[in-house]
Parts: structure tokens; sequence; C-alpha cells
């Protein structure tokens, strides 16, 4: 059976041997409007809805748990059809836009330090078909979404032409026609991924996980420091800013103690000076296994004024998620 969640529709005519070619399109239309069944394909043939039931598969993977929190947050924990598990979340802000966070890879190789999905270690990286399942999965729990973010389970970079091609499709404008200013990578810092991501595309915007610019300290919470230094990391994302006319937002996950000193925002202002960034500190959301405690009110609000009266754009984020294990660094936690 052939999986086409993320098959274009010339791709879906050769493929399936759709004759007219305009057929393909008909079923690529069919695909982003979240049909589940092939009997939902009203204009085709009865004949035509037969052959493709023996030989495509719409969804390769299925939700297992449907886990809301109180503030709106939705977490699908979904099987894959190798039975690995992963998780994506339906983020909704104050203003009522709906955000896709949906993972790109099955458990995370990165071991960022805290990070539950960073303990889970790596399994497999995902398939296009897959991430596109993903979005359409959130889409029938929660209705249209405004946004999409790589910022689930797994590091982007090292599944980018899986990224690239989800969202080729999710942005066509004969299928699900989802705005290409909507969607937003996140990494931890791959140095060659974001150079290759402003010279190659797709054009969206970037996140980085810089949460502390404090080299010593980077490199114990995240060892993706070890082989992307942070000189070349800010020089990367300059480029990016540069390259683009994106500005990049600088990602901070905010432990009590730990990051929060006035040294630490000191070599943020460092880092952050002359290049297009803005900053977005979230506060640690808890993880039971890990050593991390969250900040004060007052620590944050210290941090925040410290950056902001060195002229830096910053946003304390609220926590959102965190009863459902959906909150930022969360993923994978059993609930």
């Amino acid at each position: 059976m052939i999986p086409i969640a993320a098959l274009l529709p010339e791709e879906l005519a050769f493929t399936l041997s759709l004759t007219p070619a305009f057929r393909g399109k008909q079923v690529f239309k069919w695909i982003g409007s979240g049909v589940e069944s092939f009997d939902q394909m009203t204009n085709l043939s009865t004949q035509l809805r037969e052959q493709l039931k023996q030989t495509a598969v719409l969804r390769t993977s299925k939700v297992t748990k449907i886990l809301k929190d109180p503030d709106g947050t939705i977490k699908l924990q979904i099987t894959l059809a190798d039975n690995l598990a992963i998780e994506t979340v339906l983020l909704t802000d104050a203003h009522g836009r709906k955000t896709a966070c949906v993972s790109c890879q099955a458990g995370c190789a990165m071991h960022c330090a805290f990070c539950q999905t960073g303990q889970l270690g790596l399994a497999r990286s995902l398939h296009p078909y897959e991430i596109v399942e993903e979005f359409l999965f959130l889409e029938k729990e929660a209705g249209t979404l405004d946004n999409i973010v790589f910022m689930g389970m797994g590091e982007p970079m090292q599944n980018l032409d899986a990224i690239r091609k989800a969202v080729t499709v999710l942005t066509h404008k004969d299928g699900r026609a989802l705005s290409g200013r909507r969607i937003t990578l996140s990494t931890s810092g791959v140095i060659k991924g974001i150079y290759e991501l402003a010279d190659k595309g797709p054009l969206m915007r970037l996140a980085v996980s810089l949460t502390t610019a404090d080299a010593p300290l980077r490199a114990q919470l995240m060892p993706v420091t070890q082989g992307n230094p942070l000189p070349e990391l800010r020089k990367a994302i300059d480029y990016y800013a540069t390259k683009t006319g994106k500005r990049v937002t600088l990602e901070a996950a905010l432990m009590g103690g730990v990051n929060t000193s006035d040294e630490s925002a000191r070599h943020m202002i460092e880092f952050a000076k002359g290049i297009d960034v803005n900053i977005n500190l979230i506060p640690w959301n808890p993880v039971a296994e890990l050593p991390f405690t969250q900040p004060t009110n007052a620590e944050c609000h210290h941090f925040v004024q410290i950056l902001e009266k060195a002229g830096l754009n910053v946003t304390l984020r609220t926590h959102r998620g965190r009863s459902v294990g959906a909150a930022c660094g969360q993923l994978g936690k059993t609930t």
C-alpha cells in the first residue's frame, strides 16, 4: 500500500496511474481537506475509489490518545505504522489563533539536559507523509489551523528534506494552501542546517533554542554546542536574518538558579546585540526525572528587565499544556 499524504498532484497521478492527469489534482485537494476515506472523495467514480482502496493509504498512523488541558491545549499521542509513538500539540493563543506544534522525529538525539524528549534517544526520523498526517489529525480535532511550528519531538535540521517535502505539500495552492509566512522551524543550533535553510529554503521563520549564551554552561546543558560553537552559531543566525529578511527568534528555557543570573543576562545581551532577533523566554516546565526547578516570578522578571534595559525585544511566555505533558520540553513525558 502506498502512503499518499505527502504526494503532490503530479506524483499522485504518476504513482497511482491516474488518468486523465487532473485526477491527481482532485485526490490531492481531498487529502488537503482532511478526508480519511476514499469514499469521501465524491467527485471520483466508484470504480476509481475502489481502485485507490486497493493501492493507496491515506493514513499510515493513528491517534491513540487525545489529551486536553483546561487552557485549551490539545496533545495527540500518535502511533506510527511500526508502533513507534510520537506526540503533536495544538496551541491556542489569547487571540484564538491555532498553532500545530509538530514532531519531525520519533525521539531526539540532541540530549538537551532540560528536555524530556532528549532523554528518550532517537528511534528514527519521520517520513514526509507522517508529518503531514500529524497536521491533518490536529485539524480534525481542532478545526482549521493558522500556523505550524516544527518544535515538537526531534531536531528539524536532522530531517530537513522530509520537512521540505511536508511544507511543499501543506502550502501547495491546490491542497491545504497554508501560508508559508505561518511556518516556523526551531533548531537546537545546528549551524550547517541554518545555512542550508537560508540558501535553499523553503522560506520560513527560524527559531533557535539558545537557552544560554554562556559557552561552558551551554555545553553542559546542550551537547550540540560542542560541534556548533556559539560564535559560529551567532554568525549563522545573522546570515539567516540578513539573507531572508526575517527576524530570528532566540528561545531560552529559564531554569531556577541555572541560567537566570545577571551574568547569564549579560552573555545573552552580548550574543544578541547587533543581529536582528527577538527573545522568547520560557520558564522551565517540570519533568520529574530531571534535576531542575522552575524559576521564580522574581527571577524571570529581573532577567527580562536586564535584557530590556539593553534594548532587546523580549517576550516572557506563559505556561501552557502542563497538565497533559504538552508544554515546551515535556513531550514524551508519561501522562
